[in-house]
């Protein structure tokens, strides 16, 4: 891990060098965020999901790999985490259809299927990958 840009409050965002370890490291990250907020019931799926744009990022892209989540104010009802994945790769990722005996190409289907919604934006250098997961009441 590069370094944790902030944990406070309602946001926590990293940045991971753009190598292998990334992915785990990244994957564990998350997980503990997740379960100091005392959202172990999406750190499962949002550690899955931020591992395929993880990996989608180290497959495409070069240079530091940046993660952050940002959980609702206040956990009084339902909400919706919002998951974002940057690099600086200025493409924006096309979901494909894999068949059957191909070994990779489902991380967007998987991201697609699992979420609320998810979607792409440019940034200054390279784009953000997002998703959202509804949190249980």
């Amino acid at each position: 891990m590069i370094g944790v840009i902030d944990t406070d409050g309602d946001c926590a965002e990293w940045t991971f060098p753009a190598e292998p370890g990334a992915v785990r490291t990244a994957r564990a990250a998350v997980r503990g965020q997740l379960h100091g907020w005392r959202l172990d019931c999406v750190a499962d799926l949002t550690a899955l999901l931020v591992s395929e744009l993880v990996t989608n990022s180290l497959r495409h892209a070069t240079g530091p790999i940046g993660v952050r989540l940002v959980r609702p104010a206040g956990l009084g009802g339902a909400g919706t985490l919002l998951v974002e994945v940057s690099d600086p790769l200025p493409d924006p990722p096309r979901e494909r259809v894999a068949r059957p005996e191909d070994e990779g190409g489902r991380g967007l289907q998987l991201v697609a299927g699992s979420s609320r919604r998810w979607g792409t934006r440019p940034g200054v250098s390279g784009k953000t990958v997002w998703f959202e997961l509804a949190l249980p009441q």
